[in-house]
């Protein structure tokens, strides 16, 4: 039985303000703030004399975020944003075809495949939810990707990637997880996931300057990055300058230069963290919430814009629909309440760390529906 109490507790944020953000940002846990903070404790007070050591850890992360998502470590790269993951996909995946994407999406599963001079076609949403059948026949001859996020964060919609992976054909399925990591199981083998980036400064809670993308090994074998630095070569110490031979750990090709060690430290322990507790559980816990959430929001007379007639579409994340977002948001951070302004409405985030009194408080502070 876990105590979600005593998790609670490791969130500092919780004892200062409601914190109801983590489709934007995630706040951090204790251990996650010290994993990052040794790191620069030791470079203060000895300079780099940990190097074998930071890279052994290093190691020791990437097949952390392996096993999270079960992949193999070398189709692991440690990066710092979703950004910097989805341009090494299109990296090697710029010759497969043109894209087929969503109108829902974030511009970062986008336009890096436009920037490329990649042809993008929008999959029009219905009711909220982009639908598999409408992928299906956004399919032809001409396009060879589908690029989409695994929960949207314009309004919630979680896409089933099981379903999509059997339905992509010889399609590249590439997953934008960075609404889903950290609070939705993700096993790219059973999902028949080709590619996938995620930051980790949202549901991860591990801070700016952290994430990772995953590259499989049938994609890896036929490519080759478009970028690479020093540590990409199998021997970077020995200073050649007459040859490449790229690392047989494919992926970690794309980390380019000295490593962004804290960022990867603190992904780390917040893998850790969420292993404790069980990303399953996690994901129960953040619906329980949400299911609460948008039940008190409906008895109280507002509409909810996310899908939720439908279980399987429902994510952690609700979209309300309000007049003056601006306003209101603005007065619930003078309350301490802390949710996102979007354009028709307030987003509501309900990770493993909040609590019904969460929900309550921002209910009481609402301005009342007539």
């Amino acid at each position: 039985m876990i105590n979600w109490d005593d998790i609670r507790k490791q969130f500092p944020v919780t004892e200062n303000s409601t914190y109801l953000n983590a489709a934007a940002a995630g706040p951090l846990s204790r251990q996650t703030m010290a994993a990052a903070t040794e790191y620069y404790q030791q470079m203060m007070n000895d300079g780099d004399i940990h190097w074998d050591e930071w890279l052994a850890k290093r190691e020791a992360v990437r097949s952390q975020i392996a096993s999270f998502i079960n992949a193999e470590p070398d189709e692991i790269a440690l990066t710092t944003n979703t950004s910097s993951g989805m341009n090494v996909i299109v990296d090697a995946l710029e010759t497969r075809g043109e894209v087929i994407s969503g109108d829902l999406e974030f511009p970062v599963s986008t336009l890096p495949w436009m920037h490329r001079r990649i042809p993008v076609h929008l999959v029009k949403s219905v009711g909220g939810e982009v639908r598999i059948e409408d992928i299906r026949g956004a399919m032809n001859v001409r396009t060879g990707i589908i690029c989409l996020s695994h929960v949207q964060y314009s309004n919630g919609f979680r896409s089933d990637l099981e379903v999509l992976g059997n339905a992509k054909g010889s399609h590249a399925l590439v997953v934008n997880a960075a609404q889903s990591a950290g609070v939705f199981e993700i096993d790219v083998k059973r999902m028949k996931i080709d590619a996938l980036c995620a930051t980790g400064h949202k549901w991860m809670l591990s801070g700016y300057g952290s994430g990772f993308v995953y590259l499989s090994r049938e994609l890896l074998d036929r490519t080759k990055p478009r970028a690479i630095g020093w540590l990409s070569v199998q021997d970077p110490f020995g200073d050649r300058n007459d040859e490449v031979r790229l690392r047989h750990d494919a992926a970690a090709r794309a980390e380019l230069g000295c490593p962004h060690f804290a960022g990867m430290f603190a992904l780390g322990a917040s893998v850790d963290l969420i292993a404790d507790a069980g990303i399953k559980n996690i994901e129960e816990r953040a619906l329980e919430l949400n299911r609460f959430l948008t039940g008190r929001l409906i008895e109280s007379g507002w509409k909810v814009l996310s899908p939720i007639a439908d279980e399987a579409r429902r994510s952690a994340e609700t979209l309300v629909e309000m007049n003056e977002p601006a306003d209101i948001v603005a007065k619930l951070a003078a309350r301490k309440i802390i949710v996102t302004k979007k354009a028709q409405g307030i987003r509501v985030a309900t990770h493993f760390f909040n609590n019904e009194e969460d929900i309550e408080r921002l209910m009481r502070a609402l301005p009342r529906k007539d």
